[in-house]
């Protein structure tokens, strides 16, 4: 296999960008340390309890006692990497003791528990192992990330050149088989780290093949894109567009294309192939142009005419994120304007929770209710989501200082 990294055969640097921020620095540091006080305590009762930690109406995640080994479980790593983001910012040793006590139940779940796991290794394990292992250098989350990779790998459907979403591979009977998601975008820098320590090839080029994939059947002559595409799952044979978290198939669902810019992004950064960042650019000019003058997007940007305009926090927080990756590269003075004025809206008391006694920051991000297969229609409802914290964390971490933000 030829190599997909650039010919110096490293990663490109982020690189500092002034014009991300006219926010004022002292507001940002302030933002940013709430979030370190809610990282630390959320990670400490994490570790007491290890569990998803995903979403909660009242904002508290410990609360519904999800399991951590079980097959849905792709949202622990937010509360992680929030406490790797309180680490670098502060040095606050403390912090590496809860982090230290979840070694076993990650080494475990892609081991013992490797049959329960989906794509989102790549959310798990950057946000977790890798981090870890770029900030402590212990050799265990080296080799636990190492082996989460291989997982991932081995999800890899080389017919149709994407990496399956959800369901066991060797079932070819459930709804999930051959079925690829837009998020997996940002599972690919698991990989892309992995080929890199190892030196093996392979794991780049699974990466890269997934995102010229993606690239190629998600996104639509607009800009937008769609949430799923299905495949024949043992045959180069696409079926089509599919959907479990946007309004409809032809829906734009906003967080989706958050996940998209980001993805794309990050792509670029891990390859140097030019056409991963035009298309970050190109999709976020369009989830731009679109946002009305509330700031903070709807859960869909293509709802039909009678239906409730919920607001997608965490999608506006990826969003800022990709931007952010997108100014690290090239000078897009407006998209920077444009995600600094996403970050102050997110940080109104609207959205913002400060309270120390919420585990929760970002209200009214949004998730599935309910999924109709018939109609395939999502209901939203309105929760605070643990990755919404994350990425506003990551978001505020990047303007305070350039530091290394994991994926």
């Amino acid at each position: 296999m030829s190599s997909p990294f650039p010919a110096s055969g490293t990663v490109i640097a982020m690189l500092p960008n002034p014009s991300l921020s006219p926010l004022a620095p002292a507001t940002a540091a302030a933002w940013l340390a709430t979030c370190v006080a809610k990282a630390g305590a959320n990670v400490r009762r994490l570790a007491a309890r290890p569990g998803a930690a995903a979403w909660a109406g009242d904002g508290d995640y410990f609360a519904a006692g999800d399991g951590f080994f079980e097959i849905g479980n792709w949202t622990s790593s937010f509360c992680t990497g929030m406490a790797l983001l309180a680490y670098q910012h502060t040095g606050d040793a403390t912090l590496l003791e809860p982090l230290g006590q979840l070694r076993e139940v990650y080494r475990a779940k892609v081991t013992t528990h490797r049959r329960e796991t989906m794509h989102d290794l790549g959310f798990l394990y950057s946000l977790y192992s890798v981090g870890l292992y770029r900030l402590a250098g212990d050799a265990r989350d080296r080799a636990t990330a190492l082996q989460a990779a291989e997982v991932l790998a081995g999800r890899f459907r080389p017919e149709g050149g994407f990496i399956q979403a959800w369901g066991p591979m060797d079932e070819a009977d459930t709804d999930y088989a051959g079925l690829a998601i837009i998020d997996c975008l940002m599972n690919l820098p698991l990989l892309w780290w992995a080929s890199r320590e190892t030196g093996d090839v392979r794991l780049a080029e699974i990466a890269h093949r997934h995102a010229d994939t993606t690239r190629a059947r998600f996104v639509r002559p607009d800009q937008s894109v769609c949430h799923a595409y299905r495949f024949h799952p043992w045959a180069d044979r696409p079926v089509g567009p599919d959907n479990y978290c946007g309004y409809d198939v032809e829906s734009q669902w906003a967080r989706g294309t958050a996940w998209a810019i980001y993805g794309f992004a990050l792509a670029y950064r891990h390859t140097g192939a030019t056409a991963y960042l035009e298309t970050a650019r190109r999709l976020a000019r369009a989830f731009c142009a679109q946002l009305d003058d509330e700031g903070v997007p709807p859960w869909d940007f293509r709802l039909p005419a009678g239906q409730p305009r919920l607001r997608d926090s965490s999608a506006a927080a990826i969003a800022v994120c990709g931007i952010d990756e997108i100014c690290a590269h090239a000078h897009e003075p407006e998209l920077a304007a444009r995600a600094d004025a996403l970050l102050s809206r997110l940080g109104a008391p609207d959205y913002f929770n400060a309270d120390p006694g919420c585990p929760g920051l970002l209200r009214q991000a949004e998730v599935g209710e309910s999924f109709d297969p018939a109609t395939r229609h999502v209901v939203p409802r309105s929760v605070y989501a643990s990755w919404g914290d994350y990425f506003f964390m990551e978001a505020l971490a990047r303007r305070v200082q350039v530091r290394d933000v994991f994926w």
